[in-house]
């Protein structure tokens, strides 16, 4: 990782610690990820395990509580709802915005997913 990138995730750790009680983040599976040749690039520049390892130890350092959660159907469960969507209507990676077939409501993508992020960090407390 080149210097830069590992000084933006310093101060992104920092502010999302200092500013917030709880960061809840997806443990994700940067290996499996890797497999994905669209995304492998990406992934490996983002260093997304230096930013969980800097998140965990600020929070400590900062008295704050930070989590990791499975990230499995956080993108494809309605946050609304519950609905988990099935493999016939599973999203792929270009559908960034969806509606649920059981309530209706409309998501994009990653709000949506954070949402559920959010929401099973938080039933673990």
């Amino acid at each position: 990782m080149i210097p830069s990138s590992k000084n933006l995730l310093h101060h992104v750790s920092t502010a999302l610690i200092k500013n917030h009680d709880l960061v809840v983040a997806e443990e994700l599976r940067s290996k499996n990820m890797l497999q994905n040749h669209a995304l492998a690039m990406s992934i490996t520049d983002v260093g997304w395990r230096t930013l969980l390892a800097m998140l965990s130890y600020k929070a400590d350092l900062y008295g704050r509580k930070f989590l990791t959660i499975n990230p499995r159907n956080t993108t494809q469960t309605c946050s609304d709802c519950g609905h988990v969507l099935t493999d016939k209507n599973k999203l792929t990676l270009a559908d960034r915005k969806w509606t649920c077939p059981s309530c209706g409501t409309f998501h994009v993508r990653d709000h949506n997913a954070a949402k559920n992020i959010l929401a099973k960090g938080l039933a673990t407390l």
